[in-house]
């Protein structure tokens, strides 16, 4: 058996998350007691008790889904979960996988995704977008009416997630995403979504947030990780420091890889897949990429 772990990203979340893992777990119950203090205000009490649309702003809905997925994560290395040969995290999610990794301590991982929360934040405010699911076009039809799009409006729009075959989720400004949404439609796909966001992640309108988080990132310490972790803009292992901070500064304003991220891991083997958070939204996708793979979660 080869095993990946796979890390959620933003979305992922729900009021409650991990409040059961706390009473039963001393393991999870430091986790999120060291993040209530060193973030300075109760997290835990958000994530067990929202409300859920202050849990659902990015500046706190990052650093729950790390905490959440780094309790679950070392509760299940306690336990007789198998060993991980691999990691990947979906956006966010992939900081999970870097702090599991043993690449980014817990500390330095909380305080990355927060302030990752906060420029994102701000860049949304700066220069607000759209995002929007496309189902049932390929990536290469998406990227292609992205293209176009962007010529007729002069605005930006591109691929922000490839999750999975027949799920492609598209972002930018707000004018070219609706030009770019008739386009998919007039092309045939089955469904398009718009999604509840005001902040284009993975997009170029995330420039400003790409910038100053990188500052952050080359002021802390990375080490080469105990397992490949898999990273979003690469859809290839991240193996030392250096590639990795690569990816985390040009990880804002790329396309999360999913789908050749999860590809690559299945060329090299992998038949088991095991979700490490509060949602089984990555298992859905990669019943969706293959079928035949093995697919857990951790019941929270």
């Amino acid at each position: 058996m080869s095993v990946a772990y796979l890390f959620p990203g933003q979305g992922s979340q729900h009021v409650g998350m991990g409040q059961a893992l706390y009473v039963a777990e001393p393991t999870a119950r430091a986790v999120f007691d060291q993040a209530d203090e060193l973030l300075g205000f109760p997290l835990a009490d958000l994530c067990f008790n929202g409300p859920e649309e202050i849990l659902t702003d990015t500046v706190n809905q990052q650093p729950a889904l790390l905490v959440t997925s780094i309790a679950v994560w070392r509760v299940m290395q306690e336990q007789d979960w198998p060993e991980a040969k691999y990691a990947a995290g979906h956006s966010l999610g992939e900081f999970c996988a870097l702090v599991a990794a043993g690449s980014l301590t817990f500390e330095d991982g909380l305080a990355l995704v927060r302030r990752r929360g906060e420029l994102m934040k701000a860049a949304g405010e700066q220069e607000p977008g759209a995002m929007a699911a496309i189902l049932a076009l390929d990536v290469d039809a998406v990227e292609g009416i992205c293209a176009e799009a962007e010529q007729i409006t002069g605005r930006p729009i591109q691929v922000a997630n490839d999750n999975c075959p027949g799920q492609v989720v598209i972002s930018g400004d707000k004018t070219a995403l609706e030009e770019a949404i008739k386009m998919a439609q007039a092309a045939g796909a089955r469904k398009v979504v718009k999604l509840p966001i005001s902040i284009a992640a993975h997009s170029a309108l995330m420039a400003s947030a790409s910038t100053e988080f990188a500052v952050a990132v080359n002021s802390t310490t990375i080490l080469s990780p105990q397992v490949p972790v898999i990273g979003n803009v690469s859809a290839r292992p991240l193996t030392n420091p250096e590639e990795i901070r690569v990816e985390l500064m040009a990880q804002l304003t790329s396309p999360v890889r999913w789908s050749g991220s999860m590809q690559f891991l299945l060329e090299l083997g992998v038949d088991t897949f095991i979700e490490t958070g509060p949602s089984n939204v990555l298992l859905g996708l990669m019943k969706r990429i293959d079928r035949k793979a093995t697919r857990k979660q951790f019941n929270l």
